[in-house]
């Protein structure tokens, strides 16, 4: 379900604190931000912070925690996740459990369940009772599933946008949405304002990289421009987060905010 609000100007941008401000500790990406004129903010996996002392930093700072992801696990070892993997039902539940935890003690509005390296039709009625699973455990944390494209992460479960339709019509609960990412848009369909056409009603939270590199969105493949103004016009409410790899400084790449905003 699109989120909308009448009269709304994009845009609202937040950052990636996994993947911009790495020139701090993690725990002091939260000030780093906001320093540098964020109001929002997502992190993908914050597990390894002090929870009381990261709690302490989105506050003192007047930060929204936008996301957090459900655990990879081992990510050197090849895990992205376990809500699609066979045998795997305990741990899912057990990473879902702390993610939900966490989610509610820092009030991150979004938990993306990440589905893990899997395939086939069993992968996908575990996925699918998973994800129902997780629906049902709470009626007020939302919930995001993401395709990630093939090339940058080989052997993902969910990997298109018409799967991610599939899959979120058969959950069919209210707070389980698409996450968008334009990057991986980019590289899974070609055309990121024909894939947001045809999907992006179901989009609750966007995510945005330059295409190719998946650097600042700028100057590339993907017309962000266009893309900015298409939210625009259809007054898309909710938050859309740099997640790119910074080319030097961050602080020295956040122009592109402004020339597209």
């Amino acid at each position: 379900m699109r989120l909308i609000q009448k009269g709304l100007r994009m845009p609202r941008f937040a950052a990636n604190l996994s993947l911009l401000f790495c020139e701090y500790p993690p725990i002091k990406r939260f000030a780093a931000a906001k320093l540098a004129g964020f109001n929002y903010v997502e992190m993908l996996f914050p597990y390894e912070l002090d929870q009381a002392r990261a709690k302490q930093e989105i506050e003192r700072n007047d930060l929204t925690l936008v996301l957090i992801n459900t655990a990879a696990g081992d990510w050197n070892a090849g895990e992205r996740g376990f809500a699609a993997v066979p045998g795997a039902q305990d741990r899912f539940r057990e990473e879902f459990e702390q993610a939900l935890q966490w989610a509610h003690a820092l009030n991150a509005q979004f938990v993306h369940v990440m589905a893990g390296i899997a395939q086939g039709e069993e992968a996908q009625m575990i996925y699918i009772e998973n994800l129902r699973w997780a629906a049902e455990q709470t009626s007020t944390q939302q919930l995001t599933i993401e395709p990630i494209n093939p090339i940058d992460m080989p052997g993902y479960f969910l990997n298109n946008f018409s799967q991610a339709m599939d899959i979120l019509k058969s959950v069919n609960a209210p707070n389980l949405h698409l996450q968008f990412d334009a990057y991986h848009a980019h590289r899974i369909a070609g055309n990121v304002l024909n894939a947001w056409q045809n999907y992006g009603n179901f989009a609750a939270h966007i995510q945005v990289a330059g295409a190719e590199g998946r650097h600042e969105p700028v100057n590339g493949a993907i017309d962000y421009h266009a893309f900015f103004e298409q939210l625009d016009r259809e007054q898309y409410a909710g938050v859309v987060c740099g997640e790119y790899f910074p080319k030097g400084r961050t602080e020295d790449g956040l122009g592109w905010i402004h020339s597209t905003g």
